[in-house]
């Protein structure tokens, strides 16, 4: 049975997570999501990024190969997250009041559960975070993910492309933020994300919204003020 991530803000139950009919998969905090998540705000971070062409940055990946984003023909989508827990580690101090921070396992799993939905519209999945390589290893294969997480840990990317980032216990961390990219050029930003448990929803709706082949008209996607939920897109040209 493929497991199934908390699917709504709010204290998860059994039906929620789908793991009580799985021995193998113990329910764990980090499936699910506090009632009272802070909503993150829109702060211009991403606002560059339309238009814009994938650095020239090879990332190591948990497929075993070095990703190039710039050299990737047809549709990618690239989210963007802080970090995935461990299963014994704490999370940093205060990590679920820090808006944007808490939500990156099921937001990795949502996007595990609709992965046959995304290859369907051609697009390739990628998720990118700061995380060293053995620490993605080790969230891949716990989470059954189908597709490759980058490591950009020396933060190449993140200053390359000046992604939106947070600091933690000294550490630079993504933002959570959900990019489209045709032929390598960035046409859809979404930013911020949430509720993380629905990022790849939304990112589908995004696809099956879109031409196969999109013009260089770009769109974005923010989300209302107060609510934990996203606009249609603007399109900007």
């Amino acid at each position: 049975m493929r497991r199934v991530c908390a699917a709504a803000a709010r204290p998860a139950t059994p039906l929620d997570i789908g793991h009580r009919a799985d021995e193998r998969h113990p329910v764990t905090s980090f499936d699910r999501l506090p009632a009272s998540l802070p909503i993150p705000v829109d702060d211009g971070a991403a606002d560059h990024l339309l238009g814009s062409s994938a650095p020239d940055v090879g990332l190591a990946s948990t497929s075993g190969v070095v990703i190039h984003l710039d050299r990737i023909s047809g549709r990618v989508v690239m989210f963007g997250y802080p970090r995935t827990g461990t299963p014994g580690q704490p999370s940093p101090d205060g990590w679920d009041a820090i808006p944007g921070a808490r939500g990156c396992t099921p937001q990795a799993c949502g996007f595990r559960n609709s992965y046959p939905a995304f290859t369907e519209t051609g697009a390739q999945v990628f998720g990118i975070s700061s995380q060293a390589s053995a620490e993605q290893r080790e969230a891949a294969q716990r989470l059954e993910l189908p597709y490759p997480l980058m490591s950009d840990s020396d933060a190449a990317m993140a200053r390359a492309w000046m992604l939106p980032t947070f600091t933690v216990d000294g550490a630079t961390l993504l933002r959570r933020i959900t990019i489209f990219l045709y032929d390598g050029v960035v046409d859809g930003v979404i930013y911020p994300v949430f509720p993380p448990d629905r990022s790849a929803e939304v990112a589908l709706a995004w696809l099956r919204d879109r031409p196969a082949e999109p013009t260089r008209a770009t769109s974005r996607i923010a989300p209302r003020r107060g609510l934990p939920h996203p606009i249609p897109p603007r399109l900007v040209r």
